[in-house]
């Protein structure tokens, strides 16, 4: 095999790993900002409060564990109740299909009657339908009862979910840790503020590949999100902190 053909097998399988992945971007993006938006809210309700770098890391680190499993195990059971709902339903379109065959198939013409056709062309229509089990089964799933098969794992959605939530809702807790070891002289808060905006930047602009919203709507929402988070988190630590020590 020339090396031309050992490129092009490389980019080929590449492509189809990225493409495998791809399809978790949902799971990835809202993942992220879920353990972003957390970790920062509770370094913002901390830094409110006048807690020390030690609290902050131990507030931070156990909340982004223990949040971040909750998110991804709420995703796996998710993904999981969709999956046996849609099997559950394709069972019964299956045995109504084998058992009582004219009545599926009356409900196929007046789902297709409903879309404009008619007379012989309805028939024609139907005919090719019902006469294809598989074709007749999604049919009768995707436009009667509105339902498609989900090719997503369950354990990979919730994998992929915590992964992202780990990864982003780390940032935040960064300076900490670089302060913690004498590295740097600055106020962590605001080092980790800046860190964390520039996060919600490229997180709102990879969550435009999901809504197709816009780059600017995406990035706003998402910053905006962040912001309103961390002021009510600060805010609270800062009133928490009167309230309790003084």
């Amino acid at each position: 095999m020339s090396s031309h053909e050992n490129y092009e097998d490389h980019l080929h399988g590449t492509s189809t790993i990225f493409k495998k992945v791809e399809k978790y971007l949902p799971e990835m993006v809202y993942g992220s900002i879920d353990g972003i938006v957390t970790t920062f809210a509770v370094v913002a309700g901390s830094a409110g409060a006048g807690l020390s770098i030690e609290v902050v890391l131990i507030l931070g680190i156990a909340n982004l564990v223990a949040d971040g499993l909750s998110m991804s195990i709420g995703a796996f059971l998710s993904k999981r109740s969709e999956i046996d709902n849609y099997n559950k339903h394709l069972k019964i379109e299956e045995w109504e299909i084998d058992n009582l065959p004219d009545i599926e198939r009356k409900e196929i013409e007046v789902i297709y009657r409903e879309k404009g056709f008619e007379g012989e062309e309805l028939a024609m229509v139907v005919n090719r339908i019902t006469s294809n089990r598989e074709v007749w089964l999604k049919t009768m799933m995707h436009d009667e009862l509105g339902l498609m098969k989900d090719t997503k794992s369950p354990f990979k959605s919730g994998l992929f979910t915590f992964a992202a939530f780990v990864v982003a809702g780390a940032v935040p807790l960064i300076s900490y840790v670089i302060t913690l070891l004498n590295k740097v002289q600055a106020n962590p808060f605001v080092v980790s503020s800046l860190f964390t905006f520039i996060t919600f930047i490229l997180i709102g602009a990879a969550k435009n590949f999901v809504t197709q919203s816009g780059y600017a709507r995406s990035i706003a929402e998402t910053v905006g999100l962040g912001v309103i988070a961390a002021i009510a988190a600060y805010a609270l630590g800062d009133l928490l902190e009167r309230l309790i020590l003084s």
